[in-house]
Parts: structure tokens; sequence; C-alpha cells
């Protein structure tokens, strides 16, 4: 039987996930090994919205398709919204969606002291952390997890932001000092989704990743990007999405825009069944009430 070659970055955090999934594939009567892709986003340092949306992902899918590798893994929430219909994706059962601070001596957000220098570059996470405290010091940051952590250990910084989600998966979820509610910081539409690709015509790929799906978080991934693409904004802008979903199946959606001063958050939520349906509903309300003017800036 051919080996599945399953196509990864090089981090730690890109090559666990991506273990976890070989694992599975493995454990469901598929052999799989890992296959290294260096891509853009891993040699340059730059911010993320200088750099490109689908920095991280594009040379995966290029690789895919060179048949370097059978099946690639990717955070969901770095993929263009866009679909690219030489693949197929699916969504395995997905991490907690929330944002994490990790911060000296077991502070919380509320507890740092006034100018606190708090690390990350994501626009939506600085436009909420303004909001919420206009005194931090906001400082770039890129890297690895162990990399932007190791800024707090040092003490060049106080504190940083990353995803919850990237924390459990590398067994470091206890470093978090606080793991933000949803409501009081969104997080970015699809976090915590893993969104794993093959070929479109690749019939075995497409059969072993298959057996990964979990549909309930294909749904509200969906929903979430849904927003993202109806409002054209990339994955880098301050646009956060999140779900709730009903044991009826109904789904009841959230996002908001923010501006990257934390002077304007304009957030909505609608209820349906209908992933596409109910995110295009609810970004054309956003859309109405002025959200594309804030995400311009």
């Amino acid at each position: 039987m051919t080996t599945l070659k399953i196509g990864t970055r090089g981090s730690k955090l890109a090559t666990t996930q991506a273990g976890h999934m070989r694992d599975a594939l493995i454990a469901n009567g598929y052999d799989a090994e890992l296959t290294i892709i260096t891509t853009p986003g891993d040699v340059n340092m730059a911010p993320v919205e200088r750099i490109g949306v689908g920095v991280f992902t594009q040379a995966l899918r290029e690789a895919m398709e060179a048949g370097e590798c059978d099946i690639a893994v990717h955070s969901f929430k770095d993929l263009p919204t866009a679909a690219d219909e030489r693949f197929h994706l699916v969504v395995p059962v997905r991490e907690d969606s929330r944002d994490a601070l990790i911060a000296r001596d077991g502070l919380t957000l509320a507890e740092l002291p006034e100018g606190a220098r708090v690390g990350t570059s994501a626009p939506r996470r600085i436009s909420q952390l303004r909001a919420l405290r206009p005194d931090l010091d906001i400082q770039p940051l890129r890297g690895n997890i162990d990399t932007r952590m190791g800024k707090v250990t040092d003490g060049e910084l106080d504190a940083v932001v990353l995803a919850y989600a990237g924390l459990s998966r590398v067994g470091q979820a206890d470093r978090a000092t606080e793991v933000f509610e949803k409501d009081l910081v969104y997080p970015a539409p699809a976090q915590g989704a893993l969104a794993i690709e093959c070929r479109a015509e690749d019939e075995r790929a497409l059969a072993a990743i298959t057996t990964l799906l979990d549909s309930d978080a294909l749904t509200c991934a969906t929903a979430e990007r849904t927003v993202l693409n109806r409002l054209e904004a990339g994955c880098t802008a301050p646009v956060a999405s999140w779900t709730e979903l009903g044991e009826d199946g109904t789904i009841t959606l959230h996002a908001g825009v923010f501006a990257v001063d934390g002077s304007t958050q304009l957030t909505s939520s609608e209820s349906g069944t209908d992933p596409v349906a109910l995110g295009q509903a609810l970004a054309d309300r956003l859309l109405a009430e002025g959200a594309a003017g804030i995400i311009e800036g």
C-alpha cells in the first residue's frame, strides 16, 4: 500500500498538529508520513499582513499540486477565503477557538500594570486589546510558540496573546494565565480548526481524509469564514467571528469588525441553519452598519 505523504510546515505547532492527523489516518487504516514543506512565511519575519494572505498555505498547495505530497494540513484561519477547486477540504474535530494571554507572574489582562508591553501582530487582537486597555504598549510579534512565549520569560515583554488551540496542541495550555471568553475578545474566523486538503481527483487521499471529517466543525468554520469572505477582508484584517451550535442544529453566529486604534467596535449576531446563508446575512448587516469603513481604517 502506498504511503500517503502529509505536507506540513516545519514548526513545532505545524508538525504536531499534522502528526495528530497522521496518527488518526494510520488508526483508520491508511499508511501516512509527514513531509516538511518550507513556506515564505517561515523565512520572512515581516508581519503577516505585509507578506500577504495565504503566505503559509500557498507553498503547501503548490507542493500538493506538484505531487510532492498527497495531503496538506493547514490552520484553517490562514487559508484564503475563496474556495480552490483543485482541492477537496475537510475539517476534523476542532480545538478551543479562544485567545489566551501568557503573562509574567501569572497576571491577567486586568492585572497588567499601566503601559505593560504586550506582544501581538494581529490587527484583530491589537484593536480589541486597545479597546480594553488603551494604555498598553502593543509590540509586534512573530515566530513560533516557544519564541513568542520566550519574550515573556526573558523579560522583553510583559505578556503575549496566542491562540489557545496552539498551546493545547503542543501540550502547553497551562502556560496561559488567562483564556479570554469569546464575547470579550472575539476570535479569528475558524480559529482552532484545521483544514485537511487533498487533490480533488485523488480518490485514495480523498477517501482517507474523509475519515477525519467532523461535520459540526466544518459547519461552524464555514459560517465564520463566510463572514470574512463577504466582507472581502483577508485573514489578517480586524474581523472576528465565532459560533455556537445548538442541539437542534441551529447555528448562532457572532461577528465583529474593529478599528485598529481601538476607537470603534461593530458587533452583531444572527441565527440560522445554513452556514453560508447565515454568514452572508450577518456580513451584509455589518456592511449596512458601516463595516467597510472600519476595516479600511
